[in-house]
């Protein structure tokens, strides 16, 4: 498996945009900041824009191995005692074997709070030719995507790549600033020499958008921290799956899709599948379309609506009395499992930043993106959860 370092800058741009640099940290600073007003409205947008180019095997690699990461790391951030929601999308850009109408571009899924979707997708991502084409997978993104409305959500685009960011019909500069116009902000990874990724404007173009720029190694290896409690969270992940009731058209394919993801996740690294493990124990892992339990916790009336064919075969001959009984069990199972895997992860996380200290490596995980999430916290009145 290749570097975490795409992740790492990923995350630190996601919390350090706005409060980590002395621009945004003076309060002479003509930007203003709204401070999210309802926990209900909020959201965490984040799109991913990947180069598929027959050189970026390593990113792709790196994406897949730290999604989990990913959303582990967003959910630390509460307002109001609450998790924002948590919507990620993903692009496609540079790749031959897309359109050249579309500028070999292809939106892989749009914002969405179906992680095993984003899961399955970037497992299937394939690398090949190139044509990378910046400004218009960002004007893409800008202009598909359905971003919030609310001055209190967090809206952000990162785009990864290793070609000139001005290549193309489209100007990064005008996309970027119509991003900007839709407080979208724009992050830059250029996965090279950090001056080479200066001189081909990929830090221009995060500095057109307020965001960061970071360059990094690809190809580097990861290096991932075992911990005593990596076994036992992945037992109960084998628990947590059998709590799950599919119902509707697909609901059968979507409860094996959950299976083929933990595999998945597994093929990565065994890290890799607990951070997984720990991300199905949050909130913002949530299956209402398919999953009865999560559909009846906010709609209570839900079972009586379900048509009995819709459900699986050892379920159609039950009443609704009879499945309600059985949704309740379930629901209590899988929130006992939940807060037995949220002990083990602080318990997991803890271990991780203590070993992470006994060594300097590069971009660490750890340090930068604590750091980052405290600063971004304040800035924007959320806390972050130990």
């Amino acid at each position: 498996m290749k570097s975490n370092l795409f992740i790492s800058a990923l995350f630190a741009t996601v919390f350090s945009f706005a409060g980590c640099n002395s621009a945004n940290a003076n309060p002479k600073n003509k930007t203003k900041i709204e401070k999210p007003a309802s926990a209900a409205a909020t959201k965490i947008q984040v799109a991913i824009l990947l180069d598929t180019s027959s050189s970026m095997e390593g990113l792709i690699d790196q994406a897949k191995s730290r999604l989990w990461n990913i959303v582990n790391t967003l959910t630390t951030l509460k307002y109001e005692g609450k998790t924002p929601d948590i919507e990620i999308a993903l692009y496609e850009y540079g790749n031959s074997g897309l359109s050249e109408k579309s500028n070999y571009i292809r939106q892989i899924t749009p914002l969405s709070t179906d992680l095993d979707l984003i899961s399955e997708q970037l497992f299937a991502l394939r690398t090949n030719g190139g044509n990378e084409y910046c400004g218009a997978v960002i004007q893409d993104a800008t202009k598909e995507l359905k971003w919030a409305d609310e001055n209190n959500s967090m809206k952000l685009i990162y785009i990864a790549g290793n070609e000139g960011f001005n290549q193309g019909k489209i100007s990064y500069k005008e996309a970027i600033s119509s991003a900007l116009k839709n407080d979208i902000y724009v992050n830059t990874i250029f996965c090279g020499n950090k001056t080479e990724g200066i001189n081909i404007f990929w830090k221009d173009g995060a500095d057109r958008g307020k965001g960061k720029y970071f360059n990094i190694d690809a190809n580097q290896s990861v290096e991932y921290i075992a911990t005593p409690y990596d076994d036992e969270i992945s037992k109960y992940d084998e628990k947590i799956n059998k709590t799950y009731i599919n119902y509707g058209a697909k609901g059968a394919d979507k409860k094996m899709n959950q299976v083929m993801q933990d595999q998945n996740a597994k093929k990565v690294s065994k890290a890799n599948y607990t951070d997984r493990a720990v991300s199905k124990s949050k909130a913002v892992y949530k299956n209402e379309s398919w999953d009865l339990v999560d559909k009846t916790k906010d709609d209570a009336a839900a079972l009586s609506k379900i048509r009995k064919e819709e459900l699986p075969a050892e379920l159609q001959g039950k009443s609704t009395e009879e499945l309600q009984k059985i949704v309740a069990e379930k629901t209590k199972e899988r929130e006992t499992i939940q807060k037995e895997i949220s002990v083990l992860a602080k318990k997991r996380q803890a271990y991780i930043d203590t070993e992470a200290k006994k060594t300097k490596k590069q971009d660490d995980l750890g340090n930068t993106i604590n750091t980052s999430i405290v600063a971004f916290a304040k800035v924007k009145g959320y806390t972050v959860e130990k």
